[in-house]
């Protein structure tokens, strides 16, 4: 459905990276490309044994890591200053889409709890590792989706959280002008993943009716955001990105 394949990613030797929600989908898929492209990846996972996430991260330090918590975040980055010295990338991932359903029959709860990850987490997780990515001149790259500027029936939870993630990245951009750090959103299409099964489940607007067999390949979206953790996208000065973009689209040789 949308033609899409995987870009070529360059030589990531030398940088150090974190990718949080990295136990799965997208994440899982991220940091097999950036280890195998040479890169020191941190991969921050939640809800499952270390040991069992160890088995398909090989090549990363798989730490534990949920975003909502304070004291799992600072000592991720303890971990990573202790260990490499350094942060180069920290690639914000980790998200949630609960709960769906119509707004009008929506718990209140349910949006605190988005917002606690797809917000306050990325904030929580880009405070506490700016130190190391103003020494770097690094970059904070946010997964986004097309959800956080186009309501999408039962998704309130969803798009208003990531509506929020969306204007967070664009006042990290501004108040840290000068700093050196790049920022980016990624808009990443309808993927085939856990999260997207949950939304075939629900029945709910168009998104939902899209068959498994067209969704996107994780390793698409994996492949851009691992582009934009290279040197090749230093000389981009656009925040807000999507993977459908020309830019990216050229380079999978389609039109």
């Amino acid at each position: 459905m949308f033609n899409l394949s995987p870009i070529p990613v360059p030589d990531m030797s030398g940088k150090t990276i974190l990718v949080t929600g990295a136990g799965q989908g997208i994440g899982a898929q991220l940091v097999e490309i950036l280890t195998k492209n040479g890169a020191e990846v941190f991969a921050g996972v939640y809800g499952v044994p270390i040991d069992d996430n160890q088995k398909h991260l090989a090549g990363a330090m798989v730490l534990n890591l949920d975003v909502r918590h304070a004291g799992d975040v600072a000592n991720a980055i303890k971990t990573i200053e202790q260990t490499a010295g350094k942060l180069d990338i920290l690639v914000n991932n980790a998200g949630i889409i609960s709960d769906i359903g119509p707004i009008s029959t929506l718990n209140s709860a349910a949006l605190s709890a988005a917002f606690d990850v797809n917000v306050a987490g990325l904030h929580r997780m880009t405070v506490a590792a700016l130190p190391l990515l103003k020494a770097s001149k690094g970059t904070i790259l946010n997964a986004g989706t097309g959800a956080a500027t186009t309501p999408m029936e039962g998704w309130a939870a969803y798009c208003c959280s990531k509506a929020g993630a969306r204007m967070l990245t664009g006042m990290f951009e501004l108040e840290l002008a000068g700093s050196g750090i790049q920022n980016f959103f990624i808009g990443i299409p309808p993927t085939d993943t856990d999260m997207q099964a949950r939304i075939r489940t629900s029945g709910l607007n168009p998104v939902s009716q899209i068959a498994q067999s067209d969704l996107v390949n994780p390793a698409v979206p994996a492949s851009v955001m691992a582009w934009l953790c290279s040197d090749d996208a230093r000389a981009q000065t656009e925040v807000y990105l999507d993977v459908r973009d020309p830019l990216f689209k050229d380079m999978m040789g389609t039109s």
